[in-house]
């Protein structure tokens, strides 16, 4: 499902338009957004919680030339499904 269709899926749902859908989307996005940058956490009881993550340096090789590169440290978006989504998944 991209973008669109999920727009269309949440209109159809919810019974809003396709334009307040997206504007809907677009805000969770933007707030979900905001908080990961300044480094809280994102929890939604019953479907998961969204948090940054700390990726450490690490030394890599180029595939290509097999020379060693170091690896800068890096923070990732990480999604954590919750128990109640797990359940409904594997139900």
């Amino acid at each position: 499902m991209n973008k669109a269709e999920l727009v269309a899926a949440i209109a159809e749902k919810t019974e809003f338009s396709k334009k307040d859908s997206e504007k809907a989307l677009k805000a969770f996005i933007d707030v979900v957004t905001e908080q990961l940058v300044k480094g809280d956490k994102v929890q939604l009881v019953g479907f998961g919680t969204f948090e940054v993550a700390d990726r450490p340096a690490r030394t890599g090789r180029n595939p290509l030339t097999k020379e060693t590169i170091q690896i800068a440290a890096s923070k990732a978006p990480k999604f954590k499904a919750g128990k109640a989504l797990k359940d409904v998944i594997n139900a």
